[in-house]
């Protein structure tokens, strides 16, 4: 029985990503919420926005537009990708 641990590798990665960007995006709006202005509210909300798009593909019959899509990528979100990926390979 082999298992094809790239495969899995790359699904570990995505999962650890993708709920790692909502754990950041959740932090980031409890700080903006909960935080008075400062300059710690300032820096851990502060992002950089990275985005690609739209994307269109017309064929004849049918058309997709797909877009833009954005990642936004701050203190906490890096924070909570660290949380997600501890908890993945303590648990997986």
């Amino acid at each position: 029985m082999l298992v094809d641990t790239q495969r899995r590798n790359l699904r570990r990665f995505s999962f650890t990503l993708v709920l790692g960007l909502l754990l950041g995006g959740l932090l980031t709006k409890l700080a903006e919420w909960f935080l008075p202005d400062s300059a710690a509210r300032d820096f851990l909300a502060t992002s950089v926005e990275a985005s690609i798009g739209p994307f269109s593909l017309d064929l004849v019959a049918v058309a997709f537009t797909i877009g833009p899509l954005a990642v936004k990528l701050n203190v906490l979100t890096l924070v909570g990708i660290a949380i997600v990926a501890f908890i993945v390979r303590s648990w997986i």
